[in-house]
């Protein structure tokens, strides 16, 4: 039985979201379905692996001494997806 689920997001993340599902083919709905499946489901350990894969390995520390906020992200986010 499917049911109506109303959220509220920052509009940004709302816009990124359409952006993607249609960039993939797919509904919101669909898309926020799969991530609630793939991040509840019994295999956490397949989708975070204990072992950092070596890319991201390589990134760690690497804003450690920057001043950087969650403003400058949202700023990031505000240009990205004029």
């Amino acid at each position: 039985m499917q049911t109506k689920l109303t959220l509220r997001l920052d509009s940004s993340l709302i816009s990124a979201a359409k952006k993607y599902s249609k960039a993939h083919g797919k509904s919101l709905s669909k898309l926020f379905s799969d991530y609630v499946m793939l991040i509840t489901s019994k295999k956490m350990s397949e989708i975070y692996p204990t072992e950092v894969p070596p890319l991201t390995r390589s990134l760690q520390g690497i804003l450690r001494d920057k001043k950087i906020d969650e403003k400058d992200y949202q700023k990031y986010l505000k240009d990205k997806y004029k």
